[in-house]
């Protein structure tokens, strides 16, 4: 077993030039990608709420009016919840209405049969939502989260 003192990198909480520059640069392209995201989904609410075509098109897919009002404040709130330190849990579960919101967002496109132009901005946050959710998990991993975001 290697000792901790000839080897800084072996001691847990120490960080070296190298990690530090991982982490940040992770941190950096997290907080990019999850930037673009939320943007995404904060201008999809907003145009939910206030655009007519876009009450059409909950029309056209069989939705009630009430829907896409609830659907635009939740994901507001969840938009919110990604922006700030909240705990790991409540995280977990934005991302995991956020997949539901878009994998049935794609779906309810494809059954009333409309084409790439209309669920292909579904399929493009989709990926960035990967990317966010993904770069987020490893975050964690890595163990470049506060303390209040690992619980």
């Amino acid at each position: 077993m290697e000792s901790t003192l000839h080897n800084p990198a072996l001691t847990p909480g120490l960080s070296t030039p190298e990690t530090s520059s991982n982490s940040r640069a992770l941190a950096i392209g997290y907080w990019t990608v999850t930037g673009l995201f939320c943007l995404q989904m904060g201008f999809t609410a907003y145009a939910q709420l206030t655009l007519p075509q876009v009450a059409q098109a909950f029309t056209h897919l069989g939705f009630p009016s009430y829907f896409r009002i609830e659907l635009s404040c939740a994901k507001l709130l969840g938009v919110l919840l990604l922006l700030v330190p909240v705990p790991a849990r409540l995280k977990e579960w934005v991302y995991a209405g956020f997949a539901i919101n878009l994998a049935s967002a794609v779906i309810a496109h494809l059954a009333v049969g409309d084409g790439p132009e209309a669920w292909g901005w579904a399929v493009a946050t989709a990926l960035l939502w990967t990317l966010s959710y993904l770069l987020w998990r490893r975050r964690q991993a890595s163990g470049t989260l506060k303390v209040w975001e690992l619980k």
